[in-house]
């Protein structure tokens, strides 16, 4: 009679020859955290940054319409307050514009910085890991073929 082979021992055999390393799938894990954290952390420092222009900003628009709603002698003098305030409008949107521009401008500085350095820290990460991999693969292979050598 014919002897059935145990495939679940030879599986195992073979599983065992192809270890996982899980360290470069923790290393990966960890820059990818790091990464997101200071990401995070840019935007929430430009978030801080454009709700304080945006509140001084309310603040300034609304003590200058306090100031353009005062009563007035002449008639005129309400078109000169107008204008006054819509001049000022002006000019204080113009400021407030490229205040919120050197925000986005240093948001994506810092961005493009985070993800150059992540790259290179993924590259190295992704390296080592297929180095590891093709030397564990090829001591894996030397071992399978010293033991179908062998038998």
């Amino acid at each position: 009679m014919a002897k059935t082979n145990d495939y679940t021992a030879t599986l195992k055999e073979m599983m065992g020859a192809f270890p996982v390393d899980t360290k470069s799938m923790e290393d990966a894990f960890k820059t990818t955290a790091t990464l997101n954290e200071k990401l995070s952390g840019v935007a929430l420092e430009a978030a801080e940054k454009s709700s304080e222009i945006s509140s001084k900003w309310t603040k300034d628009t609304l003590s200058k319409l306090a100031e353009m709603n005062k009563a007035k002698a002449e008639p005129a003098d309400y078109a000169k307050a107008m204008t006054d305030f819509a001049s000022a409008q002006a000019e204080v949107a113009a400021e407030k514009m490229a205040a919120f521009a050197e925000i986005a401008k240093k948001v994506q500085m810092d961005t493009v910085e985070l993800m150059m350095a992540a790259g290179k820290d993924l590259s190295e990460d992704a390296t080592a890991a297929v180095k590891k991999a093709t030397a564990d693969a090829t001591n894996a292979a030397k071992k399978a073929t010293a033991t179908a050598g062998a038998k």
